[in-house]
């Protein structure tokens, strides 16, 4: 007699994305980027070859070399150094203020979606207001009330990244609160909070992680132009936003105090939306063949 051949189960959910995900160069891209950036941040204290405040007079305004391989600033100091360090300011700023965003946004957008009713209005009606302003002018808006530094940043930052996190989760739960086993659980006397958090909320994952990585590449620009304009982390902090206007002067003769730290904005940022991308398609069911 012969053997029953043998039956091949479907593939997760968790390992058809991973599966598609590793299988996008543009995904492997953006996440080796943001793995190096990570990376700088984490280790700078070990691969930077200087102190990157401290003021060398002598070698003020030097061009790449052996020494300094992207030259030096007006104070004579180290910019790889200085980017480096950098990365540190940037992502610390990013991942709080998207962090708070998503806490507060999602709670709002989970209440909005699944109470509907008065709430729901509510909410979207607050966010509505958020929304009616830029995030960047928002952000100023309220740093010039708030003052500048680390903290009042990345708050306001924070603040203005709430509306959209409230929107893609209200949208997500409006997807899932009306679902047959959302149904079956409340007809077995599930809670409105176990509901929330054990079924409806793990199935807005997917969205959210694609939401957080855009999210964090619009934190980086956010803090980066913010800093540029002198409402970020006060000097000699290295801000890679301060970087760039500290070296808008010298454009014409010394452009490397600003080209440096504006590459390393633009491959942090490019990583991030090529890894928010690639998730998107990875986690989308209509492409899961």
């Amino acid at each position: 007699m012969n053997a029953s051949p043998a039956v091949r189960l479907p593939r997760s959910p968790g390992r058809r994305a991973a599966r598609l995900f590793f299988r996008t160069p543009s995904g492997l891209v953006g996440l080796a980027l943001v793995i190096l950036v990570v990376g700088c941040a984490l280790l700078a204290a070990y691969i930077a070859p200087h102190d990157p405040i401290k003021y060398l007079p002598a070698d003020r305004m030097q061009g790449p070399s052996l020494r300094h391989l992207l030259g030096t600033d007006l104070y004579g100091r180290d910019l790889l150094s200085r980017v480096i360090y950098g990365s540190r300011i940037s992502l610390s700023v990013s991942v709080l203020s998207v962090s708070l965003s998503l806490a507060l946004g999602g709670l709002l957008g989970a209440l909005a979606g699944y109470y509907l009713g008065w709430i729901d209005t509510l909410i979207m009606r607050l966010t509505d207001v958020l929304l009616a302003f830029p995030a960047i002018l928002l952000a100023i808006a309220l740093l010039a009330f708030l003052g500048g530094g680390f903290w009042n940043l990345t708050l306001a930052i924070a603040v203005a990244f709430t509306a959209p996190f409230a929107r893609v989760v209200r949208a997500a739960v409006l997807r899932s609160r009306d679902t047959m086993f959302v149904e079956a659980s409340l007809s077995l006397g599930a809670t409105d909070r176990r509901l929330l958090w054990r079924h409806v909320l793990p199935n807005a994952t997917g969205p959210v992680l694609v939401e957080v990585s855009l999210r964090l590449a619009y934190a980086i620009l956010g803090e980066a132009a913010l800093s540029f304009l002198g409402l970020g982390t006060p000097p000699p902090a290295p801000a890679w936003g301060q970087m760039i206007a500290d070296g808008r002067p010298f454009l014409e003769t010394n452009a490397w105090i600003s080209v440096a730290p504006g590459l390393a904005i633009m491959l942090t940022v490019l990583g991030f939306n090529l890894l928010g991308d690639a998730l998107r398609d990875a986690l989308d069911p209509r492409l899961g063949r």
